[in-house]
């Protein structure tokens, strides 16, 4: 009897012991995640290259920064309410209303704070030629993708179509991927599809190539009722030569992209993440074209959160902020 205790004892304590290794090993490196985007958008490759330039700071406290692939802006504002993410990436407009608890969040998520604002998230609205769609009215009845559930992208463009007085119901809407709604496109299933991104971005490239297509403005009297009742909203303009058979510049509207991390992350790790960032920004702007708008001095342009404590220490000693 005794020496059967005894080997149950000893189960139980090799047991226990092969349940901690992992989480000694786990705690020899301590891993850190930026929700992103999809792989296919600007998001991801930000994050990839923060998670690069990061690791020169972060080594000797042997914390690793990983880019997560995730739903892009709700979604990610979300991850960073219920803590399953460390950083994220997102609209300003999502941010805020993230933030204070407004339109799809019902509660406000107050552990959302900002690190850094971007660059311009560029409305487009990519239409077949063949659909005859020159205008935000011209979509009324056409096959549309307003963007994925739980993007910033569909947001935009609902707030878009009301301003023209246009509904989803208005059209024969779906909420596809970007990649996915280019691939509609290509094979006759879509007149347009709405997707707030960078200026470039490889799919509206790709569809371009393959269907003839037109990039739809948003301008006039709607577009500027739309930014004064949303003052997230500024003015931009797709220019020409980017996609093929967009020969002259386009005027439409943009919101920033922008980092956020958790409340409770702590000071330190934030500052270094932020300074990292900004001290080899060369490295950053190598992932994508659109990072090269990216500098610290723009880095409060539109920012729609209070600061977190260690971005704020950041931009403090570099004058950003007084």
């Amino acid at each position: 009897m005794l020496n059967k205790k005894r080997f149950v004892l000893c189960v139980v304590i090799v047991l226990a012991l092969a349940l901690a290794v992992p989480s000694v090993n786990a705690a020899g490196r301590r891993f850190l995640s930026i929700a992103s985007g999809w792989v296919t958008g600007a998001y991801y490759p930000f994050a990839g290259a923060v998670s690069r330039v990061a690791w020169k700071s972060l080594r000797e406290k042997n914390i690793k920064v990983t880019a997560e692939s995730s739903g892009a802006s709700v979604a990610n504002a979300k991850l960073i309410g219920k803590s399953d993410t460390d950083f994220a990436l997102l609209q300003n407009d999502i941010a805020s209303y993230a933030y204070y608890g407004k339109l799809m969040f019902d509660k406000p998520i107050k552990s959302l704070l900002g690190c850094m604002t971007l660059y311009p998230e560029t409305i487009q609205i990519v239409a077949r030629k063949a659909a005859n769609i020159n205008s935000v009215a011209d979509l009324k009845g056409k096959r549309v993708s307003i963007g994925p559930l739980g993007s910033g992208t569909t947001e935009n463009a609902k707030q878009i179509l009301a301003a023209w007085g246009i509904s989803t119901s208005d059209l024969k809407a779906q909420q596809l991927k970007a990649s996915q709604a280019a691939d509609y496109m290509k094979d006759g299933r879509l007149d347009a599809y709405f997707n707030t991104t960078a200026v470039g971005a490889a799919h509206i490239i790709d569809t371009c190539v393959l269907v003839p297509s037109n990039i739809v403005p948003v301008t006039g009297p709607n577009a500027d009722k739309l930014m004064k009742q949303y003052t997230f909203y500024a003015s931009d303009t797709v220019p020409a030569g980017v996609y093929k058979g967009v020969d002259s510049p386009v005027k439409t509207i943009a919101v920033m992209a922008m980092m956020v991390a958790r409340a409770d992350l702590e000071e330190d790790i934030v500052y270094d993440v932020v300074k990292a960032t900004y001290e080899d920004l060369e490295q950053i702007k190598k992932a994508h074209a659109k990072f090269k708008v990216i500098s610290v001095e723009k880095a409060m342009v539109g920012m729609s959160v209070p600061l977190h404590p260690g971005a704020e220490k950041y931009f403090k000693e570099v004058g950003v902020v007084k």
